[in-house]
């Protein structure tokens, strides 16, 4: 029994049945981490099993599931860094609001993965705890800033993994990764404890390998928490019981227009295929321009630059060399915004976000790429200008904190995965994951691991 291939969910059920004990998933995912991580460097901290014991209830939901946590989480008595030299012998003495609540379900935090440096970039190479570098090409970024968590469960190192997503840093990674990436509705899942990079625009989310378990984990993590002032209260999310619900009639937009139409011709034939997959299901697909997220994406790249530029401020007075030269040039850069820039970008965000309910008023979902372009080289590209291209499909539903999904749904004729990306109207999780689902059940894009993982 290959227990490094399997998702979530068939190893939770395993365990259930107890054909296997709880305490070979972790096993088998501490094999592949002695295994790969030295290549691919996906964690920053490993976390000894001798201090990773089992919860004492087996009844828990995710009982005994190897997870692990980008490092930015708050983890008591494990340090969290940031992928930042400001935070290297950071010691946290609580977890943050997530981890709590994820150990609660009898979760195991197998380590912390490594990301892009203080979360402001897509290409994880980072210069105090080195790159990491992507599965499927050893010479090619897997995507930010929550590479880590991407690159640890498209090989096995982890079921789980939870990131963070302020322009598309769950669902980036997760698309040139080849697994599911899940940026749940803004409020929906509590940032106490996580390392701010934007107040306005941080989202908390799960990475896995097939969507039922991104929505067994949104089950876990979702939930209001009154010490988070981003946190809002709404009634309990059920992501699970309907994920297999039927597509019959419902109405989705599949995104064109010249946005669009900048994605590379193999991109965009796989969301074409896409769409075509769902509408064998009965979905009405419509195509629908949507050329006004182009504004979007320049105001989250505004506002994002100028809220890490505020959060960093201190550090950047006292210490600028110990940034990365990117990261630098970025804070740098959103210091430099005025505050009329800063407003004309928040105007945005409101004008967008009324066109996005508008949109969502006639079409259960819209369909687009996750990503223009599939995983750049590693080495020699300009971060600054990467950040911008990656970050093109993905920010737009930062800026206005709508539920965003990506899948596998091909690969390019290199070899290299290509993600769909699903929105829906806020709070509307259990359609995005429903939709998911239903594609993932009619093609095999999601069994496909990448060589060195097998």
């Amino acid at each position: 029994m290959n227990l490094e291939s399997m998702s979530l969910t068939d190893q939770r059920d395993l365990a259930k049945s107890e054909e296997v004990h709880a305490s070979d998933l972790a096993a088998a995912c501490y094999r592949q981490i002695e295994r790969l991580n030295p290549t691919l460097n996906a964690f920053i901290t490993v976390i000894p099993p001798e201090k990773n014991l089992l919860p004492s209830s087996g009844s828990m939901p995710l009982y005994g599931i190897p997870v692990a946590v980008k490092d930015l989480y708050d983890t008591r008595g494990i340090r969290t860094t940031g992928g930042s030299k400001f935070f290297a012998d950071n010691i946290p003495q609580e977890d943050a609001f997530v981890v709590q609540k994820i150990k609660k379900a009898g979760v195991q935090i197998i380590g912390k993965t490594n990301t892009h440096e203080i979360a402001l970039g897509v290409t994880n190479n980072n210069p105090h705890f080195g790159a990491c570098r992507n599965p499927w090409d050893i010479t090619r970024t897997p995507g930010g800033s929550s590479g880590g968590s991407a690159v640890a469960v498209s090989t096995g190192m982890a079921l789980a993994a939870l990131g963070t997503d302020t322009g598309g840093s769950i669902r980036i990674p997760a698309s040139l990764c080849g697994v599911v990436g899940l940026k749940p509705t803004y409020g929906r899942v509590s940032l106490r404890g996580i390392l701010p990079l934007s107040w306005n625009l941080d989202h908390a989310g799960p990475i896995t390998r097939k969507v039922e378990d991104a929505a067994l984990m949104l089950q876990v993590m979702s939930g209001y928490d009154e010490l988070d002032p981003s946190s809002l209260k709404t009634l309990p999310g059920d992501y699970y019981s309907h994920i297999k619900d039927g597509m019959n009639e419902r109405k989705i937009a599949l995104a064109v227009g010249n946005f669009i139409d900048e994605a590379d011709a193999e991109v965009l034939e796989a969301i074409r295929k896409a769409a075509k997959v769902l509408e064998a299901q009965g979905v009405i697909i419509v195509e629908v321009n949507v050329d006004f997220l182009k504004e979007a994406a320049v105001a989250n790249a505004i506002m994002t630059q100028a809220d890490g530029a505020a959060f960093h401020r201190e550090r950047m007075k006292e210490h600028p060399d110990w940034f990365g030269a990117d990261v630098r040039q970025r804070l740098e850069t959103g210091a430099a915004f005025t505050s009329t820039e800063y407003s004309l970008a928040r105007r945005t965000q409101t004008e967008v976000k009324r066109r996005c309910e508008i949109l969502f008023d006639e079409y259960d979902a819209l369909i687009l790429p996750t990503t223009p372009i599939t995983a750049p080289v590693l080495d020699g590209e300009n971060a600054v200008e990467r950040a911008r291209q990656l970050t093109r499909f993905t920010s737009p539903f930062n800026l206005t904190g709508l539920p965003a999904l990506s899948v596998p749904c091909g690969f390019t004729t290199e070899g290299l995965p290509i993600g769909l990306q699903i929105v829906s109207r806020a709070w509307n999780e259990a359609g995005v994951l429903r939709t998911g689902f239903a594609f993932q059940e009619a093609t095999e894009w999601h069994k496909a691991k990448p060589k060195i993982a097998l």
